[in-house]
């Protein structure tokens, strides 16, 4: 077999390890990077004198070609390729011949993976990007069909106070919104452009990098030609996007498998995002959240996989660099699958105002009761302390706190009045929050204002 490193070596390189050692079953999904990074490199020696006018545009000739052969997908790769790079070198020969050897001139596969690496990033970043937008749209959509629907909101899965179902929802969007953040940054860092760093120590023909970045559509170069075929912090930044979009993404999730349930039937899933049972007729199953779920473990454990690899490598380009794209490309794909799901549950999502109402009992009331205290000079410590016997005197009575009678109130203390009952009002309790970030109904308007502007 077609060695491209084999001018050195005595006899043919066992099977087994020819097989190991390759890697075109994962980074053919290069190829188009591969061919646009080559067009570009052979303008680059063009421009440096290192190939003639006619020399360069019979290399890039050649390239498009084969940009076209994997454009119709009349590519052939052959058994030898050891790689995409390979691969297309191999094919470039067939196409022009002994001068397809001269485009490695100066360029190493070290410079050049991380090339096709990063161009691929810039278009996977930017796919990923609009598809959260998409989901934050459905978020924000729903959140302003529904302001003015009250539910429970939960602290350890207990009844706390009440808040607006659109409230609760747009907290998922500022959650999207630090990943999308995070997803710019990484966009940000992965647009530097390593070509011309060589296998580790430049290139010695000359080349303008700055013009290769430039046509590439990177934003600048890469500083240090060490670091820039050693580092894969692109890929991290990616999969740390992925790892905690997709926990976040989990979390949703698990509320709405939740509030979707019989126990508490807040919200209805629409049917085609739910399965059936093969025994149990009756039976419509949250699916897609459940397998939204596991998915984060999927996610955390491709960032795992990776830092793990990258922990003991030492300087520059080691082999071991070869595992960073399945963790990268299982990332992005279950993403591509991952956050339209989500976006699709929540956009035809039913909320069920009835049993809403109905889980809205006096208990989510009883630090509005303590605020009322406060309001008449109790310090808060103290309201607290008397609201939990109230609390606690209408538990053992078997009544609601806004049935428990006022001389109850009073026999706990002669602060309550007769006024009392006003607090405990799940309507009132949600405007009496009206900070920047809080339950009222103007706030929510600013906030889902805000959320409109970044979309």
């Amino acid at each position: 077999m077609t060695r491209l490193w084999g001018g050195r070596f005595s006899g043919p390189t066992d099977e087994l390890m020819w097989r190991f050692n390759s890697s075109l079953r994962v980074d053919r999904r290069l190829a188009r990077q591969d061919v646009c990074g080559s067009i570009a490199y052979a303008r680059a020696l063009g421009r440096a004198g290192v190939l003639t006018e006619g020399e360069a545009a019979s290399i890039v000739q050649g390239l498009e070609a084969i940009r076209g052969e994997l454009e119709d997908e009349t590519f052939a790769y052959a058994d030898t390729d050891e790689d995409i790079h390979t691969a297309i070198e191999r094919r470039l020969g067939e196409l022009i011949g002994d001068l397809a050897g001269k485009l490695h001139t100066g360029r190493s596969r070290n410079d050049q993976v991380a090339t096709d690496v990063r161009l691929y990033l810039l278009h996977a970043l930017d796919d990923l990007r609009e598809r959260i937008v998409q989901l934050q749209s459905a978020i924000v959509d729903q959140g302003e069909r529904h302001l003015d629907l009250l539910m429970p909101g939960y602290t350890h899965l207990q009844p706390a106070q009440p808040v607006r179902f659109s409230h609760w929802l747009m907290s998922f969007f500022w959650m999207v919104q630090r990943d999308r953040d995070r997803l710019d940054e990484a966009r940000s860092r992965a647009s530097r452009c390593p070509l011309g760093a060589g296998a580790l120590a430049g290139n010695a023909y000359g080349i303008d990098r700055e013009t290769l970045a430039e046509e590439l559509g990177f934003d600048g170069i890469t500083e240090n030609s060490m670091d820039a075929v050693a580092d894969r912090d692109m890929i991290l930044d990616t999969l740390y996007v992925g790892a905690t979009l997709g926990v976040h993404l989990s979390r949703l999730a698990e509320d709405l498998i939740i509030y979707s349930s019989r126990a508490y039937g807040f919200v209805e899933l629409d049917e085609r995002y739910t399965t059936g049972s093969s025994i149990m007729p009756q039976k419509r199953n949250p699916d897609s959240l459940e397998l939204v779920r596991g998915k984060a473990g999927r996610l955390t454990g491709d960032l795992m996989q990776l830092l793990t690899v990258l922990k003991g490598t030492p300087s520059t380009y080691d082999k071991d660099l070869q595992e960073d794209k399945e963790p990268l490309f299982d990332t992005l794909d279950t993403l591509g699958e991952v956050v339209p799901i989500v976006a699709g549950v929540v956009g035809t999502l039913a909320p069920c105002p009835e049993a809403m109402r109905e889980a809205l009992e006096d208990g989510l009331l009883a630090t509005d009761l303590a605020d009322y205290l406060v309001k008449r000079g109790i310090a808060f410590r103290k309201a607290h302390e008397l609201v939990g016997r109230a609390v606690l005197e209408a538990e053992n009575a078997g009544l609601a706190l806004s049935e428990l009678p006022i001389d109850a109130y009073e026999a706990i203390s002669p602060a309550f009045g007769s006024d009392l009952y006003q607090a405990l009002d799940a309507e009132a309790s949600v405007e009496a929050r009206s900070v920047a970030g809080g339950t009222a109904r103007a706030a929510i308007v600013a906030q889902i204002a805000r959320a409109r502007e970044l979309l």
